[in-house]
């Protein structure tokens, strides 16, 4: 039995001790995978609160035969898709609309950006597309996972990811020939 299947047997044993050592492991990696999917911080911690509850709820459901972080790292995704979801100011942001805001194209910068950088481009970007590049793009869903996940169809989910990379090279791009013009101004 490895270290966090015993963490388990004893937060599932109700050990106030053991549960706050297994919030302590993951929340702040959590907190960050919280922040991905919201416009705030407070939001982010809301979401975390909530999803922890749910660990703890359902953590008698935990299969030892996978990453622990792993399995918190899901609930999180699925509490903040369900807060996106239920909270008003998000909701008209997630609901796909059809204009066609960016052209599509499938050019890679070649650009060399902190993540902190390209965090901060990826936070910037509208709630649904946001969500649906977290989703494909850091967490791996599939686009026919993410439509089921969000209720639309696997083409919208392709189409939201595509605009939302096509906005993100964009961006990247000025990012890129601001700080070269900055380098030569200096």
């Amino acid at each position: 039995m490895n270290h966090h299947q015993v963490l388990v047997q004893e937060c599932l044993r109700q050990n106030r001790a053991s549960q706050k050592r297994l919030y302590g492991l993951f929340a702040e990696t959590m907190l960050g995978v919280c922040y991905r999917y919201t416009k705030s911080m407070a939001d982010a911690e809301d979401v975390l609160q909530e999803g922890f509850i749910k660990v703890f709820q359902h953590l008698h459901q935990y299969k030892a035969d996978g990453e622990l972080g792993a399995w918190i790292r899901r609930i999180m995704v699925n509490t903040a898709l369900n807060f996106l979801k239920r909270n008003a100011r998000y909701q008209e942001e997630l609901a796909y609309n059809g204009t066609e805001l960016h052209p599509v194209s499938d050019d890679n910068p070649e650009v060399m950006m902190g993540a902190k950088e390209l965090a901060a481009l990826i936070r910037q970007l509208p709630t649904g597309y946001q969500t649906i590049f977290n989703l494909h793009a850091v967490e791996g869903y599939t686009h026919v996972e993410i439509g089921t996940m969000l209720g639309i169809s696997e083409g919208t989910s392709r189409s939201q990811y595509a605009r939302a990379r096509a906005l993100l090279v964009t961006w990247v791009r000025k990012y890129h020939s601001d700080h070269k013009l900055q380098s030569y101004v200096q």
